[in-house]
Formats: structure tokens, C-alpha cells, sequence
């Protein structure tokens, strides 16, 4: 299954549950994204052409983030750009999120492992801290 948290016809964020198993190659992200995310399903046998990618200068202005859960669950508070908050999510061990748009905090509700995806270079503190949504105030506390 594949989730999608919009605001103002702007993606905030995508989730791909442990439970979407699409056959192929699915990307889920417009092309104009600075993070490409798709879903890859193939049969034991299939052949992916050996290749690399050509050298290409890209300009990014916003970071968006690829979490991937191994182990646990991690409830996500989504806000909108101006820091409102929108809504929760919990997300757990197999599920994907790309964080698109707009702001995010988190809380681990059970002990967690997970991966995080995104851009570089690292160019020291891009991040504009706000106060977040109290857990009693948030659904799915």
C-alpha cells in the first residue's frame, strides 16, 4: 500500500508500507524531485544491465528525507511549510517514508533501527527548529 500526505496540492510526504509489493520497476516521485523513490520488484532470474551514471551537475534547494525502518515503530508528526501541524503517522519495521515537503518531528515508540536517505553534500545545520505538536494534542499518540 502507498500512502500520500498532501496540503495545498503539495506532496508533504509518501509512504510505502511493508505490504506494497507492485511487480516491476514503480517510481513513486515526479520526475522533478531532487529524491527519486520507486519500488523494484523482480523474479529470481531477472537481469539488471550492468551500468553506471554519467557525471551530472544537479542543483538542490530543499532537502527531503528517505527513512527506512528496519526494526521498531516511529510515529512521524507531519506539519506545513509555516510549521502547523497537519497529522501523524506511525510507521514500522519494513516501511519506507520520503519526507517531501513542509516539517516533521518524531517520536520512537518502540526501540527502532532505521536508515536515513538524503542529499549531499552535508553543509552544516540546514534545519529550522519550531516548537511541535504536544503528543496529547497529535492523533495516533
Amino acid at each position: 500500500m502507498i500512502q500520500t500526505i498532501t496540503h495545498k496540492e503539495k506532496l508533504i510526504a509518501l509512504i510505502i508500507h511493508s505490504s506494497y509489493n507492485k511487480p516491476g520497476v514503480n517510481f513513486l516521485t515526479p520526475s522533478c524531485f531532487s529524491q527519486q523513490l520507486a519500488f523494484i520488484k523482480h523474479p529470481a532470474g531477472h537481469l539488471i544491465e550492468a551500468h553506471k551514471h554519467r557525471l551530472v551537475c544537479r542543483e538542490v534547494f530543499y532537502t527531503q528525507e528517505v527513512l527506512i525502518i528496519k526494526k521498531g515503530k516511529l510515529k512521524v508528526d507531519l506539519y506545513d511549510d509555516d510549521n502547523n501541524y497537519l497529522e501523524s503517522q506511525i510507521i514500522a519495521a519494513g516501511d519506507v517514508i520520503l519526507l517531501a515537503a513542509g516539517g516533521h518531528g518524531f517520536k520512537v515508540l518502540e526501540e527502532l533501527e532505521m536508515v536515513e536517505v538524503k542529499q549531499g553534500p552535508f553543509v552544516g545545520d540546514d534545519k529550522i527548529r519550531f516548537e511541535g505538536v504536544i503528543d496529547k494534542v497529535a492523533n495516533l499518540v
